[in-house]
């Protein structure tokens, strides 16, 4: 007798409403075609999309997670935690996000004063232009910096603007570490630590890390994620075991022109690592339509 095939989860992927090129509709709809059986959009520091995606979702018979990307501060350093499962009218979640909304829309217009004193003028409006609906983020800064020939891609454009020490360059101070694992914590969610090794700390860095995430209430970690080497998924892997951290899969999509990632393209998780969807066993849960699984 055959085992029944292994379902593919997609737990990290972004729309319109941050910095992603796919309307939640149309993300799913990639999902879908992409072979995904669980899809989760997290896009960062809103949860605006959840409505749209859950009833593209229900229609086309993939299992949703309601998910969110949160920027935070620790040790002066910026990092991502993912929420999965949330429930997205958790009024301090809520409040929480639409702080670090105002704050980026505040960190763009500091962007576009310190661009135009290198000539580079009239930036802030086209920049908002192409967020339309969306969270105001670096990448639409990259991206229209791109287009006007500023430099050859979106990430020589982070090279030569928007990374510290570059002209477009804005420190932000997010939400600490343990307040964001509270908002995820709080609304019902499980807090993950998004793809740990890209943030380039020191080993002993990363360990404490992972202390003060647990003791604070995180639970995964990203194993897998769409720009991680094989060395970054065994470094991942060896952190999840040593913390006795659940493992994460999330390709961290955001659109066609941003070559790797794409969506749902991961491999296996490592066996000796206990996949976060071990915490729903009943998989009906993320199939659409049950009200855990939509906002």
């Amino acid at each position: 007798m055959n085992a029944p095939m292994a379902r593919v989860f997609d737990l990290h992927a972004h729309s319109t409403h941050s910095d992603g090129a796919y309307r939640p509709r149309e993300l799913i709809e990639r999902a879908v075609a992409a072979g995904i059986d669980v899809l989760a959009l997290t896009d960062h520091d809103t949860l605006s999309g959840h409505l749209e995606a859950a009833e593209a979702a229900r229609d086309l018979g993939i299992g949703f997670l309601p998910g969110v990307e949160i920027s935070v501060t620790w040790q002066g350093k910026t990092l991502h935690l993912v929420g999965l499962r949330v429930d997205a009218a958790h009024e301090p979640l809520i409040a929480g996000l639409e702080g670090l909304a105002r704050h980026r829309v505040q960190r763009a217009f500091e962007m576009a004063q310190r661009l135009e004193k290198v000539g580079i003028i009239g930036i802030y409006d086209e920049v908002l232009a192409r967020a339309g609906e969306g969270m105001v983020t670096r990448t639409h800064f990259a991206h229209c910096l791109a287009r006007r020939g500023l430099a050859a891609d979106v990430r020589d454009v982070f090279n030569r603007y928007l990374t510290p020490g570059k002209p477009g360059y804005v420190h932000s101070t997010w939400a600490d570490l343990e307040t964001a694992i509270a908002w995820i914590r709080g609304a019902g969610g499980v807090a993950v630590l998004a793809h740990p090794i890209r943030y380039k700390l020191t080993g002993s860095w990363l360990r404490r890390l992972a202390v003060e995430f647990k003791e604070f209430g995180g639970q995964a970690i990203e194993v897998l994620s769409g720009q991680a080497s094989p060395g970054d998924v065994q470094a991942s892997a060896q952190l999840a075991k040593r913390f006795d951290l659940l493992g994460s899969c999330g390709s961290d999509f955001h659109g066609p022109d941003q070559g790797w990632p794409k969506l749902g393209r991961l491999p296996p998780m490592p066996k000796d690592v206990t996949p976060v969807w071990s915490l729903w066993p009943d998989q009906g849960s993320l199939v659409p339509g049950c009200p855990t699984a939509v906002p």
